[in-house]
């Protein structure tokens, strides 16, 4: 299962979804979680709704974890089935949230 964080520092999910320019890639296999990549994405901070370019840089991915994301975005999401999350915090703790929870619902 390949993760996109989307942070601006990689260290914390601070982005909007629609502000996210820079993404920070995990591959999630076997119990072992490993960073694959990090990916800019031509965003301009003055706009609003732009979602679905960071959604296109994602399209390889299954899951993409935001601080926020839109309407429109989730519906853009769906159609690729890729799944947001909205969450905050350290990107270590969010990743592990997310897979915590995964291997609970997988269970």
């Amino acid at each position: 299962m390949k993760i996109a964080v989307v942070s601006s520092n990689g260290k914390d999910v601070d982005l909007h979804l629609g502000k996210g320019y820079s993404l920070y890639v995990y591959d999630y296999e076997d119990d072992d979680l490993t960073f694959v990549e990090h990916r800019e994405v031509d965003i301009d901070l003055e706009s609003q709704h732009q979602g679905s370019k960071v959604i296109k840089a994602c399209e390889d991915c299954d899951i993409i974890i935001a601080q926020q994301y839109g309407f429109k975005s989730k519906v853009k999401a769906n159609e690729l089935n890729i799944k947001l999350v909205a969450d905050e915090g350290s990107v270590d703790e969010v990743l592990k949230r997310y897979i915590d929870h995964y291997n609970f619902m997988k269970n």
